[in-house]
């Protein structure tokens, strides 16, 4: 059978990745000409556009001032690194999984802290009994399953008299959901999700409770210098301060500056949370009209708002992962949309990334192409 004709509108930006993500849409080169290359981070400059990158955060985010925000190497995986190996032990642990990145938090927990921990699951596209979780353990949990497009409705299930600790990646959610602070003791992120920043670096951000097991807790095992968070018992003030613990990039400083910039220009979290909303509801009524595509996500109050996952439901479809890896092969050829297949542990499919520096307009002229590669797939 004949391909159908291609759709004459194309979306500016073809980049619907689910990290690194998109740059935001008034984004160009020349905004890091601040940037303060070739000095040392330790120099009054540097430390002036670290601290301004954590008190930025802690502003556009709403962090209680109470709470320590810290810059860490590795991205959103050195912080939680840093957490697990800083902070478990003292308690039991339950570790809620219900995609790849939380499976492998359980992986680090359970084989190589050897902690024990009672670990819920749920399939891809699902989450967990949050009301069977015991919380007089230490919890650790993803708030948004970046691969499996499922995130936990709001903080209402995790009580305000808890005995252990919240322990939170946050990676995907940051910037684009409304984070209940007091509920969140350990909370991490990158800046190459939701504000469309650079890799390398991750956030750290711990409540006076994290803070107070830091100084009261030293963990059996040895503990690497880059997670080293206290020294003789208190805590490294230095590293919430600006004074990193390794040398950062200051050129990857200056972007995230950037972008939290940019984040107050279009109306802070909110207005963040806005773009998110709205860009996954283009794709909520293509669903809607597309029977033959679904979210991945079933029950709406669970469904991401920035990497949104969908499965392709036709009986024509023989090979699902074959399908749906040639259908996002077909839109990257058109030029149309990059880095949107499925990612690989979780159910074949599609991944649309849809936080705030995702223009609509791009994701609204996306959608008849995404009709177009289908069609042509099917009927190849």
């Amino acid at each position: 059978m004949s391909i159908p004709t291609q759709p004459v509108t194309r979306p500016e930006n073809p980049r619907f990745s689910s990290g690194p993500c998109a740059k935001n849409p008034q984004w160009t080169l020349n905004a890091l000409s601040d940037a303060p290359l070739g000095r040392s981070h330790r120099a009054a400059v540097g430390k002036a556009k670290l601290k301004s990158a954590i008190e930025t955060t802690r502003e556009v985010l709403g962090i209680p001032a109470d709470y320590k925000i810290g810059i860490v190497p590795a991205s959103d995986t050195g912080a939680m690194e840093m957490a697990l190996w800083s902070l478990l032990g003292a308690r039991p642990v339950e570790m809620l999984a219900w995609e790849s990145f939380g499976a492998g938090w359980v992986t680090d927990v359970n084989k190589q802290l050897k902690l024990g921990a009672k670990v819920t699951t749920a399939d891809y596209g699902q989450i967990v009994d949050l009301d069977a979780v015991d919380f007089d353990a230490d919890v650790v949990f993803t708030w948004n399953g970046t691969t499996s497009g499922v995130r936990v409705p709001n903080g209402d299930f995790i009580p305000s008299d808890r005995a252990g600790l919240t322990i939170c990646d946050a990676t995907s959610a940051a910037f684009a959901m409304d984070l209940p602070w007091d509920k969140l003791d350990v909370t991490t992120f990158s800046w190459q999700k939701v504000l469309g920043g650079e890799a390398a670096h991750g956030m750290l951000i711990l409540s006076p409770r994290a803070v107070a097991r830091l100084e009261s807790y030293t963990p059996p095992w040895p503990m690497p210098k880059i997670f080293r968070l206290t020294k003789a018992g208190k805590l490294i003030d230095g590293i919430f301060s600006g004074a990193t613990i390794n040398t950062p990039s200051m050129l990857a400083v200056e972007d995230y500056l950037v972008a939290l910039d940019w984040a107050k220009s279009v109306g802070g979290l909110a207005g963040m949370i806005g773009r998110a909303d709205a860009n996954t509801a283009v794709l909520e009524t293509f669903v809607d009209t597309h029977d033959w595509l679904e979210f991945l996500a079933e029950d709406p109050s669970l469904r991401s708002n920035t990497s949104v996952c969908l499965k392709f439901n036709d009986a024509r479809i023989k090979d699902g992962p074959a399908f749906a890896k040639a259908v996002a092969k077909r839109l990257e050829e058109a030029g149309v949309a990059y880095d949107i297949g499925a990612y690989r542990d979780a159910p074949a499919g599609l991944r649309i990334w849809c936080g705030g520096t995702v223009e609509t307009a791009d994701l609204a002229a996306l959608m008849p192409w995404l009709d177009w590669a289908f069609t042509a797939e099917i009927n190849s």
